[in-house]
């Protein structure tokens, strides 16, 4: 029986701590078989994004296609796309897969660099976003998205009614930037999940938004509904922040592979 196959697509980041190398090591830890499309190569290490060169939409629909017509996937996933032309080929390509896809509108680095055009948002909105199983915004990409300012637990559920008004099935708000507790809010319109995790003491985050919406795909491509497979990400990528450290002389990376030294 073979390993179910998951497809990021999105950047590459040199120093491994996000991108599709947070994605991969995300994939092989939960036991399913990774595979990526490129659509930006980055120059970026603990202390931020120094450059960043987009590929050609051409090179990631060939990239997208080679995989997907031969190999096949389970789950889709999509992080740093760039532009607005870039974000619409993918919509497209995602769009004619039918299998649950995986949306982390990715607007600006842990170290505050832009990743995604202005230009490019209301491609996301109108294109990529409805194309998605799970939206995975973080309270900066909800702002940038909707307009909505998150202050506090209590906003979270109008700023996901705010993003679900662009047509993703579910959306994830990640309320990890709020005070307190680590707490998300799930939902559909109809049911709501509220995930609750201690914060960890510990600024090596490095990556945390491509590790949680990889692990959700993969649990998604192991057939779980999206209630279950977003719980067991929350918790996998709770404990890699928990075994986070230091790389280089900024913000380090999550740990990956902390299950895997238990």
């Amino acid at each position: 029986m073979s390993l179910p196959r998951v497809l990021t697509v999105a950047g590459s980041d040199s120093g491994g701590g996000a991108g599709v190398q947070a994605d991969l090591k995300t994939m092989l830890a939960l036991g399913v078989h990774g595979m990526s499309v490129i659509t930006a190569v980055t120059a970026q290490n603990s202390l931020g994004v120094q450059g960043a060169w987009e590929l050609p939409v051409a090179a990631v629909r060939a990239q997208y296609r080679s995989v997907v017509d031969d190999i096949g996937v389970q789950a889709v996933k999509t992080g740093m796309l760039g532009s607005a032309e870039l974000v619409e080929a993918v919509a497209e390509l995602i769009s004619g897969t039918d299998v649950p896809a995986v949306v982390d509108p990715v607007g600006v680095s842990k170290h505050g660099d832009a990743l995604l055009a202005a230009s490019a948002l209301d491609s996301v909105r109108t294109r990529l976003l409805p194309a998605a199983t799970v939206a995975t915004p973080n309270l900066d990409e909800v702002t940038q998205l909707t307009g909505v300012v998150v202050d506090s637990e209590g906003d979270l559920r109008r700023a996901a009614a705010a993003v679900l008004e662009f047509g993703p099935r579910w959306v994830l708000i990640k309320g990890g930037h709020l005070a307190g507790d680590a707490v998300d809010l799930l939902t559909d319109g109809a049911e709501e999940h509220w995930l609750r995790a201690p914060r960890h003491d510990n600024r090596h985050t490095h990556g945390t938004g491509c590790t949680l919406a990889s692990a959700i795909a993969s649990g998604l491509a192991k057939g779980l509904a999206v209630p279950e497979a977003v719980g067991a990400a929350k918790e996998y990528v709770t404990g890699a922040i928990a075994a986070g450290f230091p790389l280089g002389a900024g913000i380090g990376p999550v740990d990956h592979g902390w299950r895997l030294r238990g």
